[in-house]
């Protein structure tokens, strides 16, 4: 109590100080306003000025050191301005199932009805498929004034019809020109003319800590706005190759895939694609699709219908400490070959198992990611320059770039080259593509092309993924001979069909 009537006095003298000074400067301006009211006209000036100046003089001085305030962008007019450009996208369809366990399959925004695709993986014994219904929502932006619309791949998989709404509640059927879903990227388009059409920015001026804005439709509430910061450019998710991801913290939910990520001028920077989420929800990390990527599927789209990327045909991983330290490398950095494709680009190039690509055209390599990013961007038939550390030096390599969609040879069966009187096992195996890796959700393993004697006996199928055998993890078809040939007369094979894992015994042949 003492101490609030303490406080409380402080604040009354210098309350009353305060008026005081106040009073004191009243008090001048108004005797020398008087003065200046009987003073002749050209004495007035004066007066009021010297007036003005004791005022100034008896206020309390202020802190040389004022902190500057730094002005938020003006997200309302970024919304007026570009929001008319910004489309609600609607799909019906459906998807062919196959009788058995249910299974969800979420393409992006998690555990969300208006999006969840559904399918059934084959059982043994329920043989059939049967047609189900798809119903979704997303968003898209219109990028030129004849109805020429960007959205996500996943938003129209599967449609059969496709509603675009714009602003003005008028609606039309769309076209889906092309989706590659390598990157993510649909483009649509719709018979109109005169449409308000967004402006594109570049991600390369673009900063981390930088404002950035969305606009979509989250649980089918259209042209909602959201608005947080950069958190990351370049950034690479798992079973997502081809596109470097901006992430950011802007609230982003089921509905608002496809939609635009403005930066703070009101330029689109990239397109709100995927989030990471335990809930189904948003949780603080967003992820888009730059607009550079999205602008060059859009090109090729428009002009061949579908989008290429390029391929080196390898297989990669990341160099940690103790490979750096292993190979002689200042830092770990860069791409370490695991396994080069036979016939491949980089075979053709000359590249080995175990050397480290530290950059591509001059572009360092820092995390393995970074290097199918960057040959998403490239394009088939391009000659690039691969800087290789081998052996402890480095060394340059030309390489001419494949096409991402050239299914690789089939490897030899696994039972090629195996010795007289060696067991045979009875398939035909080949290196996941970076397609099919993120379809199955497997990190490793070979996929099964065809099957005979045993391996058939023993109900494998064309299709599964060869994860293991005996235990031991397998990559490529010589582990496969080699576990196979130090095995007994039955071996346990790990397959992964559908989402199932699961074990198969083989007597050998």
């Amino acid at each position: 109590m003492n101490t609030e009537r303490t406080i409380s006095a402080k604040r009354l003298v210098w309350a009353l100080a305060t008026a005081g000074v106040l009073g004191a400067a009243t008090g001048a301006l108004a005797m020398k306003g008087s003065a200046a009211a009987m003073a002749p006209a050209h004495e007035q000036a004066a007066l009021l000025a010297s007036a003005a100046a004791t005022a100034t003089a008896a206020a309390p001085p202020t802190s040389a050191a004022a902190p500057t305030t730094l002005a938020l962008p003006d997200f309302a007019s970024i919304a007026a301005r570009q929001g008319g450009a910004v489309v609600n996208i609607s799909v019906t369809g459906s998807t062919k199932q196959a009788n058995g366990a249910l299974q969800r399959r979420v393409p992006i925004d998690e555990d969300d009805p208006l999006f969840e695709y559904f399918r059934r993986f084959q059982i043994p014994g329920q043989p059939g498929q049967r047609e189900m219904p798809l119903r979704g929502q997303g968003s898209g932006f219109i990028v030129s004034a004849d109805g020429i619309i960007l959205t996500n791949a996943h938003v129209v998989r599967d449609a059969k019809d496709v509603t675009v709404k714009l602003t003005d509640r008028r609606e039309f059927t769309a076209r889906v020109l092309g989706a590659d879903p390598k990157t993510d990227v649909a483009v649509l388009k719709i018979e109109a003319r005169n449409l308000p059409v967004v402006q594109l920015g570049a991600t390369k001026d673009l900063r981390v800590g930088e404002w950035v804005l969305a606009i979509g439709s989250p649980f089918g509430f259209e042209n909602s706005v959201s608005a947080g910061v950069v958190s990351a450019k370049g950034r690479a998710l798992p079973q997502e190759s081809f596109v470097p991801f901006i992430q950011t913290d802007v609230a982003i939910n089921p509905g608002n895939s496809g939609g635009p990520l403005f930066n703070a001028r009101g330029e689109v920077v990239g397109i709100n694609s995927q989030i990471y989420s335990q809930s189904g929800g948003y949780q603080g990390l967003s992820f888009a699709i730059p607009i550079e990527v999205a602008n060059r599927v859009r090109q090729q789209i428009e002009k061949g219908g579908k989008a290429q990327h390029a391929r080196l045909g390898l297989v990669i991983q990341d160099v940690n400490q103790g490979f750096a330290d292993s190979f002689k490398l200042d830092r770990p950095e860069g791409a370490l070959v695991a396994s080069v494709e036979e016939g491949g680009p980089g075979a053709r190039a000359g590249l080995r198992s175990g050397d480290v690509i530290l950059a591509l055209d001059g572009k360092p390599i820092v995390a393995s990611s970074d290097l199918p990013a960057m040959l998403g961007l490239a394009t088939p038939g391009e000659s690039v320059k691969l800087e290789v550390w081998r052996q402890g030096r480095r060394e340059t390599i030309s390489a001419k770039l494949g096409d991402a969609s050239d299914k690789p040879a089939l490897a030899a069966e696994a039972d090629d080259q195996a010795s007289p009187g060696q067991p045979k096992l009875g398939l035909a195996l080949r290196p996941l593509q970076p397609e099919e890796r993120r379809e199955s959700g497997a990190r490793d393993g070979l996929l099964v092309q065809d099957v005979t004697g045993p391996a058939a006996s023993a109900g494998v199928r064309p299709g599964d993924v060869l994860l293991a055998i005996n235990g031991t993890p397998v990559g490529s078809v010589e582990q496969v001979r080699k576990v196979v040939g130090e095995a007994g007369r039955s071996v346990a094979l790990l397959v992964q069909r559908g989402r199932d894992k699961i074990f198969l015994p083989v007597k050998l042949g």
